[in-house]
C-alpha cells in the first residue's frame, strides 16, 4: 500500500500515523519538487495529497483512505462503533481538517512552504493575521475540551479523533509558535505527537526542513 505526499501535510501525516497505529506497512512516496508521479496522478485526479494505492485500488483524500484502512483492518478499532462516539470522532476530524488546518495552514505556507520550498517570500501579513486573529479562537475551543496530558478525546483510548486533532500541531511546532496561552492543548497534543507513529514522521520532517532552510537561516 502506497501513500503519496509529504508528511509535512497534516493530512498525509494523519494518514501515515493512522496506518502505523494499525500496525500496517505503508510506503510513503514523495515526488521531488516540480515533478508529477504518474501513479499519484492516477490516484488523485485533482492533485491533492494524500493519494493512495493498494494494488489496483486507487483513491485520494485522507478521510477516504482512513475509512478504507479501517474497513480493511478493523482491529485495533480506531473509529468508534458506538453511534455518539463515532459521530464525535467524525466531528473532531472535520474540525482538524477544515477549521484548524485552515487557520494554521496560512501561517505554515507563508513562513515555511513559500520561502523554503518555493524559494519566494511568503505573505507575512496573511500569516500574522492568521496567528493573531484566526488561530486563537480555534485553539480556545480546544483548550476548553481537551483531556489532561496522557488522556484521549473519546472512550478513554486512542481514536481517530486524537490522531486528527494532533496532526496539525506538528506544523505549529515546526513554526515554533508560542502556545503558552493554551497549556492543556499543548500538553495533550505533545503527548499524542510523542507516540512512535508520529515521532518518527516528525523527526524526518525536522531533518527535511533543516535541509531546505533559507540561506540566511542555515
Amino acid at each position: 500500500m502506497i501513500v503519496f505526499g509529504s508528511s509535512l501535510s497534516p493530512y498525509v501525516r494523519k494518514t501515515l500515523a493512522f496506518g502505523a497505529e494499525k500496525g500496517l506497512k505503508l510506503e510513503n512516496r514523495v515526488s521531488p519538487p516540480g515533478t508529477l508521479d504518474p501513479e499519484f496522478a492516477e490516484c488523485s485526479p485533482f492533485r491533492k495529497i494524500p493519494g493512495f494505492q493498494d494494488g489496483d485500488f486507487r483513491i485520494s483524500d485522507s478521510t477516504a483512505i482512513i475509512t478504507y484502512l479501517e474497513a480493511l483492518h478493523p482491529e485495533p478499532n480506531l473509529i468508534p462503533a458506538e453511534p455518539r462516539a463515532r459521530a464525535r470522532a467524525v466531528w473532531f476530524e472535520e474540525y482538524a481538517d477544515t477549521i484548524l488546518v485552515a487557520a494554521g495552514g496560512k501561517i505554515f505556507f507563508n513562513r515555511i512552504v513559500a520561502p523554503r520550498f518555493m524559494r519566494r517570500p511568503g505573505d507575512e501579513a496573511v500569516a500574522a493575521k492568521a496567528e493573531a486573529e484566526e488561530l486563537p479562537p480555534v485553539l480556545d475551543y480546544l483548550e476548553s475540551i481537551v483531556p489532561d496530558a496522557g488522556g484521549f478525546l473519546l472512550e478513554d483510548r486512542l481514536t481517530l479523533a486524537d490522531l486528527a486533532v494532533a496532526s496539525p500541531f506538528a506544523n505549529l511546532r515546526h513554526l515554533k509558535l508560542d502556545l503558552s496561552r493554551w497549556p492543556r492543548t499543548k500538553a495533550y497534543t505533545d503527548a499524542i505527537l510523542a507516540r512512535p507513529a508520529y515521532a518518527a514522521l516528525i523527526a524526518g520532517e525536522e531533518a527535511l526542513l533543516a535541509a531546505f532552510a533559507p540561506p540566511e537561516a542555515a
